[in-house]
């Protein structure tokens, strides 16, 4: 048995430095997409033009179908090629917000982590474009009319900055709120089709663009979340969404910060399930953890709980030493 022991103690202990490992063959992967999808062959000016190819195909049917709609369609595309980073960015705001009243220290080290993940995948986008010089398509092909105007020369394609920012923000949201995944990465996908649409990108550019900003953000999560999570719990006013704590009120509405066993008219509550509670010390072999209708001891030997009207939690005689909680409506501690 204790060998089973320091066996399930070592392979604990090897589990973080796993998650490093994780992160950067998500980076390496991500770099070899990168690496295929990026352009090669610059012209006599230093820029590279993509004339051909699949990706051009689809650009051409993709951003000719936009231009030949109506005026009101193309100013929705282009309206919307923004709003979809506005929509990804207010979902991180709400988030933020939502995990600060909370203090969820696992949910705000995420929300820090995501945005500071959002903003290095910018700044590596920024960094590839000024690497690879792509010309953007609506100055490289002829007869193109792209519903947005076409950037100022300087300003190069690949990788889309808005697919960077959609992914990371989206991929960030959904590891935090895996629930908003939902939301968050068709939102991604479709800002990153929008790029198209409006004539200012090929597709391998939105594509790279999600895959760096995706990478970026899980390869951050995965590697960086147990520290900014010790960062930001060490701030004091945060806890983990799963630690249990007592809080009360003297009966009439006011707080009672530290209260206290037998205190008159004190409501002590348990703040968060009761079948989270662990006792205190290591288990013995066959224990288990506090089960709903268990009880847990109290330190200081006073009496037990109640119910309202002086009878005892069931399961337990009342009145002696060394208290307990029962996982029961209504209880008082007095």
């Amino acid at each position: 048995m204790e060998r089973r022991t320091e066996q399930e103690r070592a392979g604990h202990a090897r589990k973080p430095g796993a998650r490093p490992l994780a992160a950067a063959g998500v980076l390496a992967v991500a770099a070899g997409l990168l690496a295929w999808l990026a352009p090669s062959g610059a012209d006599a000016s230093g820029a590279v033009r993509v004339t051909g190819g699949p990706s051009v195909s689809a650009y051409r049917s993709l951003a000719g179908a936009a231009a030949d709609a109506p005026a009101w369609v193309g100013s929705l595309l282009g309206a919307a090629t923004e709003g979809t980073l506005v929509v990804l960015g207010l979902l991180l705001v709400w988030a933020g917000l939502t995990a600060l009243r909370r203090h969820d220290v696992r949910a705000v080290a995420g929300i820090l982590l995501a945005g500071a993940a959002t903003v290095l995948a910018y700044a590596t986008s920024e960094l590839l474009k000024t690497m690879l010089d792509e010309e953007r398509p609506c100055r490289a092909l002829a007869g193109v009319n792209p519903v947005d105007p076409c950037p100022e020369p300087g300003d190069w394609s690949f990788p889309s900055n808005h697919s960077t920012l959609a992914a990371a923000l989206a991929v960030g949201l959904a590891v935090v709120r895996p629930r908003l995944a939902a939301v968050t990465l068709p939102l991604a996908a479709l800002a990153a089709l929008l790029r198209v649409a409006v004539g200012v990108h090929y597709p391998h550019d939105v594509m790279a663009g999600a895959l760096l900003g995706g990478a970026v953000a899980a390869a951050a999560m995965l590697a960086l979340r147990p520290l900014a999570e010790a960062v930001v719990s060490r701030t004091g006013w945060a806890r983990r969404r799963d630690d249990a704590r007592f809080v009360g009120h003297d009966g009439r509405g006011g707080a009672v910060v530290h209260a206290q066993p037998r205190q008159d008219g004190a409501d002590v509550r348990l703040h968060g399930a009761f079948h989270h509670v662990q006792p205190p010390g290591d288990l013995t072999v066959g224990q288990a953890g506090a089960q709903v209708g268990q009880h847990v001891a109290f330190a200081g030997g006073e009496g037990g709980d109640t119910f309202p009207g002086g009878g005892a939690a069931p399961g337990r005689a009342g009145g002696a030493g060394g208290g307990q909680m029962g996982d029961h409506p209504g209880g008082h501690r007095r």
